[in-house]
């Protein structure tokens, strides 16, 4: 397949916010309590795409995927319950969500093959993340795309699981 990686366009954000919505089901039918609190919502959806980190995973001109990327931007990171694997520039990427109808086809491993490509070609060699305790999916996906386990780290006063990937 011929897939794009590129910078989410606000016209767009009803269709990321079909797709995000949907994940948020997911993982509520996971019996996962991520996002079960009002986020993500489509306020955030359109402030990414207003910031220039909102982006999404098109095939042929269709949107099936999105995640928020980010550069050196996550404050809570610096209070980490545990050690990075590095403390250099990094780039951050929340909010994956891949559209219901493309499941199961190792797109999540697709957008973090980009984001390594987006890292590296702003001379950055660290990808980290976090997810929800109990998103074993997420969990899984991290692990077998090289992440390690590093911590934890607290959003909205849940904790969070952190994940780092050092590019070689």
């Amino acid at each position: 397949m011929n897939y794009q990686f590129r910078k989410a366009e606000l016209t767009e954000a009803p269709e990321i916010w079909t797709i995000l919505q949907n994940a948020i089901l997911r993982r509520k039918a996971d019996g996962s309590n991520q996002w079960q609190d009002g986020y993500p919502n489509p306020e955030i959806v359109e402030t990414d795409i207003k910031k220039g980190i909102g982006y999404v995973l098109v095939e042929q001109n269709k949107i099936i995927g999105y995640c928020a990327v980010l550069i050196n931007d996550e404050p809570e990171y610096a209070n980490l319950q545990g050690e990075w694997r590095t403390n250099t520039d990094f780039v951050v990427f929340h909010r994956v969500a891949i559209a219901a109808s493309h499941l199961g086809k190792n797109l999540s491993k697709k957008i973090i093959a980009y984001l390594e490509e987006f890292a590296r070609a702003n001379k950055i060699y660290s990808l980290k993340a976090d997810t929800n305790h109990d998103n074993f999916a997420m969990m899984a996906i991290f692990e077998k795309a090289g992440f390690v386990f590093c911590g934890i780290v607290h959003f909205r006063g849940s904790p969070r699981r952190a994940y780092e990937k050092v590019l070689l």
